[in-house]
Order: C-alpha cells, then structure tokens, then sequence
C-alpha cells in the first residue's frame, strides 16, 4: 500500500522529527547517554528546547524513536501483510511486509548502527525500544489471527508465530550490528527467516 501524500505542514513535521532523532543518535552513539542533555541535542539540530519537547517527552524517546509516524508505519506493515496474497504463507506475508523498514535501515546505516550501539550500552533505552515493540503485538498478533482464520485468544498459532519471527528479525539485526553494517539487513532478514522455516537445522547436517 502506498504511503499517503502529506501536506507541506505534516512534511516539515516529520522532518523536524528526524533531524532531532537522528541528532540525539549521533551526540549520544559519540558521548554516551549521560554526557548527552536535551539542551545539547536542540541546540545541534538548531532549535530550542521547548521545540524539542514539542516532539519528545525525554531525550531516551529521541534516540529510540526514529519517525514521528512510527504508528502510522506500524499499521501500514500491517496493511501489507494482510494484503498480500493468499497463496503466499503467513510467515513469509509478514517478512515480506517488513523488508521496506528494513530496507531503511539500509539506507541509513550509519543512523542506525548509532542507535543500536546506544541502545545496546544503556539498559534504559533498551527498555524503552522493547515497551515500542510491545505496543504493536497485540495489533500484529490480530492481524495474523485474521489472515490465517483463528482466533487469537483461543489459539496458540498466531503469538507463536510473532514470536518466532520477531526472534529472526532480532537475531537478523544483532548480526547485522555486530558486522558494522557491512551486510545488508534485508539479506540477513532472508537468512534468518529461511533458517527458521526450515526448521532451524544444524550446520554441516549434524542429526539432532
């Protein structure tokens, strides 16, 4: 599903947004979360502290979250999952419905290799980006109930499945972290989810 077009207003928002996110990743991926205060991350990305928290209610929030519409991006995933075909598996639906995100990540390596050196070095950001996560579970874990016709208060298919998957997405990104970004992480994803499908066989075809 394409992304909506946005008014000159909404524009300058989003970009605000960025600038100061991808400011905060910077300043604290170079300093450290402590040495790092709202008036230094407004003042790198030339606006004033009040601006700031127009857009952000902590600079933990600036460092984790990367766009304004990060709900609005949530939904469109799933908007892609659920419009995918048919005959296309659920696990593969879903993957297929990320690779745009991942694809940014791409994009934007250096942005996202600060953000997850910060998150990986601060115990509070790392709580904060697992809270971000678990806001969109239940909506994802409805979607795959719907695509796949259960119900997933009764059963068990539609959590299991966001749970393994969401286990490849982060095993997909911690390697590409640990590699400096010089994989591509829409590779890694691919990897990572034909590695899980498979059913998670040993290397060199060692029996279990």
């Amino acid at each position: 599903m394409p992304e909506p077009v946005k008014g000159l207003r909404e524009r300058k928002r989003l970009e605000t947004h960025r600038a100061l996110a991808t400011t905060a990743v910077r300043l604290v991926a170079e300093r450290g979360l402590d040495q790092v205060t709202v008036e230094d991350i407004s003042a790198a990305a030339g606006v004033s502290p009040r601006t700031f928290f127009n857009y952000f209610a902590s600079k933990e929030d600036a460092v984790v979250i990367a766009h304004a519409d990060t709900a609005e991006r949530s939904q469109r995933t799933i908007e892609r999952f659920l419009a995918t075909p048919k005959e296309v598996s659920a696990p593969r639906a879903f993957v297929d419905a990320l690779k745009e995100e991942f694809a940014h990540i791409d994009e934007n390596r250096e942005e996202w290799l600060g953000r997850m050196k910060a998150i990986h070095e601060n115990a509070t950001l790392h709580s904060r980006a697992v809270a971000m996560n678990h806001d969109t579970a239940e909506q994802t874990i409805e979607a795959i109930a719907r695509r796949v016709d259960m119900d997933s208060k009764a059963d068990l298919y539609p959590t299991l499945l966001l749970s393994a998957l969401g286990g490849a997405v982060n095993a997909a990104l911690i390697l590409w972290y640990q590699q400096d970004g010089r994989v591509s992480a829409l590779d890694l994803l691919d990897e990572a989810v034909e590695t899980l499908l498979a059913g998670l066989p040993e290397p060199g075809g060692r029996a279990r």
